[in-house]
């Protein structure tokens, strides 16, 4: 038994057209993702990019309080640098200022 949850063709479509509309610096969180569309499916969020967001700017969704998405902290760092998303480093490595860099569609 899986606790997968097949997402319907047009959320997707939402999910990755938000995505594609975050700008260069700016980051939205999962849950900001999901909540633009009327949804509380951060994880189902987390889904549709891991399957579809390759082509994307998926370092521009990041976890809560700013990390970036687990296993791609180094690409996504060399992008942040390359768009100079604003960013705040400590003894437990980097993370987005998400304060600064949040964005929200119009």
């Amino acid at each position: 038994m899986t606790d997968a949850v097949t997402p319907e063709p047009a959320f997707v479509t939402h999910v990755l057209g938000i995505v594609e509309s975050i700008p260069p610096g700016r980051v939205m969180t999962y849950g900001d993702v999901a909540a633009v569309l009327g949804s509380r499916g951060a994880r189902l969020v987390g889904q549709i990019m891991a399957h579809h967001g390759a082509g994307l700017p998926w370092w521009r969704v990041v976890r809560a309080g700013g990390h970036p998405p687990i296993g791609h902290e180094e690409r996504a760092l060399a992008h942040y640098n390359a768009e100079g998303t604003p960013l705040k480093t400590g003894p437990r490595g980097y993370r987005v200022d998400y304060a600064a860099a949040r964005w929200s569609p119009a």
